[in-house]
């Protein structure tokens, strides 16, 4: 059976006679609302079968192949089923030796979504909508190009896509930036194409607005052996070198400053596919008598000064997870003449590890945002009951573990490589020990893009209140303990409504956001529709168990099936009405045709149709015997038909003897002349007594046809005589001396 609420139904065998063929029910089409980009899921909410029967539950994949995703020996009571697609399928198969359990399933719809797109390296990614329609939008750290959409659509399908792949961010090899107020110039990427063993030289031009110099600060720099950077203040050929690599000379981590509004930087290297070497240069304007803008990357700083003059004073601070290193956290900008900054801006680092004290924060894999090197080993201790981590992606060679205590031999929580879902894990002590180890032996610079986990200290009681379960319902939890943002859902059984919210969630104060509902008896029916040519009356307009209906057809038509319909109640299950609805259908449409006269026989009341239920009389003319049915009905049927065939109207022999005789009789009494009274008396007699033995001869042989007819309801046997001396019935004879004789049985 399939009762379809709201996009949510059950399914249940509960009917003690077997299947011979096997029972399919398909959800996908048991509910013409549902579309495409739609899945759906089953909880088992009982399972009690007899041996021989199967039972499973299939779907397919996106390619359309069958899938098995459970089968009866698996089936548990609260199991939940979910299917890849928009497609679920339940399959039953009875005993051959008939023997039948039951089971109930209950399933609903859900949407399916497009899934979590990709972030680019050096790039972000913001998705406000994984549904078909929502979009998601790309963007590249400064220095990098967007290569790809900047906007993908999720596409509603089976299996919900994006419009295309996701784009990359990539450093461009060489280029020209016009009005260059603050940017970053980058090592061209590794293109997988090209030939590893050619050279490579990529320039670039950096051109300030009129007036104005540009500061160029190394934030990376790692080069091969024969790789060389240069760095020219202008763009001509006998410009001043401001930095060669090729030279041999220190790296000037503080940064450079140009003469003019212009620079040029030239990379050559002969390995254009090493992960190993590249370069990191952020160059920002500025104008003459002021000190550059500052800046600090996975930080931020504060100034006295937003234009950089003289005795300007800028204060900086890192992001969760880094820490100031190389550097002051305070510098001045100094020097009336020339303006300069006292000291280099400090840096912010992903420490490789460290005890962390306070209540929360975030620890981020070593050079995060950047990817981390090869052979770290790194150990965070933090006090902490609460962990979760957003993005974590190392390669399989690369570990890190949790580990419930201070101690490298205390429990471990959880062991990752590679990519992991995002998770939450909870410690059972007050302390709590991360530890990340990347292969030494890596021979790729950054081959892991790193990990951050968030951790925040809380009480041991961080979970919600176990709610009860209700009567005559379910509760489903999302996850095992009931934490911050844990949600229940609360679904009644067949034949009851749930009566308040049905999903509560576990607030940020350990409180759930509303009250448990209940599940309330349906004691009611829901409405059967109104049927056409005809009126209804209802007892009790909310159709409550009880009410009746009742229907009537407008005049011309005729109803087939109840005119009565009334709501009861069963256990279990929600009510129902007593009978399907009936039709009116006309008149025409369903009666019966006159069927015809018999042979010497006539109908009495006679008319061309007969509604069903209708009877037609037939009747013999004088002298003729009835064989058959006197009267047939018209039965209601598709068409309706007679309930007999017509009857006989034979010739009776024996009647016309007895009517001979009667008519002897009477001549003879015709002739009496007024002899004595006592001959008379006596010939009186006589006549009695055979006019009773002749009556009681005709009323036992001729039942079905007396001559003693009332002349109001039969038409007269003598209608059609037209000579007056061939009528000799004594009882009806108009002339001459004639005497009635009156025959009481």
């Amino acid at each position: 059976m399939l009762t379809n609420k709201f996009r949510i139904a059950y399914i249940e065998q509960k009917d003690n006679t077997p299947h011979i063929e096997p029972l399919t029910v398909l959800i996908l089409k048991k509910n013409r609302n549902e579309r495409i980009g739609e899945s759906r899921f089953l909880k088992v909410k009982s399972v009690n079968l007899s041996e021989g029967e199967q039972l499973s539950i299939r779907g397919v994949d996106e390619a359309g192949a069958l899938l098995v995703l459970a089968n009866q020996t698996l089936l548990v009571e609260g199991q939940v089923i979910r299917s890849p697609t928009n497609t679920l399928s339940v399959f039953y198969r009875s005993s051959p030796e008939g023997g039948v359990g039951i089971f109930q399933l209950h399933y609903q719809i859900f949407r399916l979504g497009c899934a979590l797109p990709r972030r680019p390296h050096f790039g972000e990614v913001s998705v406000k909508d994984l549904h078909p329609g929502g979009m998601a939008h790309f963007q590249c750290h400064m220095g990098y190009h967007l290569q790809g959409d900047a906007t993908l659509t999720c596409l509603n399908a089976s299996l919900p896509v994006w419009s295309q792949h996701e784009p990359s961010c990539r450093a461009l090899c060489g280029g020209v930036v016009k009005n260059a107020t603050v940017g970053r110039v980058l090592s061209p990427s590794p293109h997988p194409g090209l030939n590893s063993t050619l050279d490579r030289s990529c320039s670039w031009s950096l051109e300030a607005p009129n007036g104005q110099r540009l500061h160029l600060h190394l934030e990376r720099m790692v080069l091969g052996p024969t790789d060389r950077l240069v760095l020219w203040s202008g763009l001509d050929a006998g410009s001043v070198v401001l930095f060669d690599s090729g030279r041999g000379g220190p790296i000037p981590f503080e940064g450079v400053i140009s003469e003019g509004p212009a620079v040029r930087v030239q990379f050559i290297t002969d390995q254009p596919n090493s992960h190993n070497t590249g370069f990191n240069i952020r160059y920002e304007a500025f104008e003459r008598g002021h000190c550059y803008e500052p800046y600090i990357q996975n930080g931020n700083f504060s100034t006295t000064d937003p234009t950089y003059g003289v005795g300007t004073v800028v204060q900086f601070t890192c992001d969760p997870g880094h820490s100031l290193e190389q550097g002051p956290p305070v510098i001045e900008c100094i020097n009336t003449r020339d303006p300069y900054w006292n000291d280099t801006e400090p840096l912010c680092k992903a420490l490789c590890g460290g005890d962390l004290p306070g209540p929360g924060g975030v620890i981020l894999s070593p050079n995060w945002p950047e990817w981390y090197g090869e052979g770290e080993d790194c150990s965070w201790r933090i006090h902490v009951v609460l962990l979760e981590h957003s993005v974590l992606t190392i390669t399989a060679n690369d570990m890190l573990t949790i580990l419930d205590g201070d101690e490298v031999t205390t429990r471990i929580l959880g062991q990752f490589v590679g990519g992991t879902s995002p998770f939450k894990m909870s410690s059972s002590t007050p302390d709590l020990t991360i530890t990340f180890h990347s292969d030494p032996a890596g021979l790729v610079f950054g081959k892991g893009e790193g990990f951050i986990i968030n951790y925040m200290e809380v009480s041991h009681n961080d979970s919600c209140p176990d709610l009860p379960e209700i009567q005559n319902g379910w509760k489903t939890t999302s996850h095992v303990a009931l934490l911050r943002g844990a949600r229940i859902t609360y679904q009644c059984d067949p034949g009851y409504d749930l009566v308040g919210s049905e999903t509560l969630t576990c607030q940020v104060d350990l409180s759930w956001n509303t009250q448990p509902p209940f599940c309330e008896k349906i004691m009611y029916c829901t409405d059967p529709g109104h049927v056409e040519h005809s009126t209804r009356t209802l007892s009790d307009p909310k159709l409550l168990v009880g009410t009746t209906i009742q229907y009537s057809c407008i005049p011309g038509y005729i109803l087939q099936g109840g005119a009565t319909l009334t709501c009861y109640g069963r256990e279990p299950g929600t009510p129902v009405w007593t009978s399907r609805l009936p039709h009116c259908v006309s008149e025409e449409s369903v009666s019966c045709e006159n069927p015809g006269l018999p042979d010497n026989g006539y109908q009495i009341l006679s008319k061309r149709l007969y509604l069903p239920g209708e009877s037609v009389t037939f009747m013999c003319f004088q002298d003729y015997e009835l064989i058959g049915e006197m009267a047939i009905k018209c039965i209601l049927g598709n068409p309706s038909f007679w309930s007999g065939p017509l009857p006989l109207c034979r010739a009776n022999h024996e009647c016309s003897s007895s009517h001979a005789l009667e008519v002897a009789e009477a001549a003879a009494d015709s002739s009496f002349d007024g002899g004595s009274m006592a001959l008379a008396i006596f010939i009186l007699v006589l006549l009695v007594s055979v006019l009773l033995g002749g009556a009681y001869i005709y009323v036992t042989r001729c039942r079905y046809h007396s001559n003693l007819r009332l002349p109001l309801m039969y038409p007269h046997p003598y209608s059609q005589i037209t000579v007056e001396t061939e009528f000799d019935n004594p009882l009806y004879e108009t002339g001459g001396d004639t005497r009635e004789y009156e025959v009481s049985i």
